[in-house]
């Protein structure tokens, strides 16, 4: 079971039907059209067309896997004085003295340049059920990070 926020719930909802009513029918479209230029054994085309249905065909599908095994995650359930899943945690790396803010979401949410890591992150799982004031201790593959939480906010 993943937990997802709202926002990536229906990202994905908007993406799986996008591939399903719009480009699923257009690949179909293209794949008959090249079949329909003779033989298949040398027609670089229907290869092409083929190609392209698997990987629409595979994207459907690991979309409809995500969505069957997610949940939408209320906010309002989660606590707000430990981190947990959409805290947006603010910590220093007392090695290098360094200030870092991210936010940890879901495995299918990460995204580092939007200042998101994923719960399953060597980071982001050293960080889970921490208050603010506490040393977290990440093992990464540099070495172990010691991570001081500053602050905790719930979005």
């Amino acid at each position: 079971m993943e937990y997802l926020s709202k926002q990536r719930y229906d990202e994905i909802s908007a993406e799986l039907n996008h591939l399903i009513n719009e480009v699923y029918p257009t690949v179909q479209e293209d794949l008959a059209e090249a079949s329909a230029q003779g033989d298949r054994s040398d027609n670089a085309g229907y290869r092409e067309a083929r190609r392209i249905q698997g990987k629409t065909i595979s994207r459907i599908r690991f979309l409809q896997k995500i969505l069957e095994h997610s949940r939408v995650i209320d906010p309002e359930v989660l606590p707000k004085d430990r981190v947990s899943l959409l805290s947006r945690v603010e910590f220093t790396n007392l090695q290098t003295n360094t200030r870092m803010r991210f936010q940890i979401v879901s495995p299918h949410e990460m995204d580092l340049e939007a200042g998101k890591i994923s719960l399953k992150s060597p980071i982001g799982a050293a960080l889970m059920g921490k208050k603010a004031g506490e040393i977290a201790e990440a093992k990464v593959p540099s070495g172990t990070l010691r991570l001081k939480i500053e602050s905790i906010t719930l979005d």
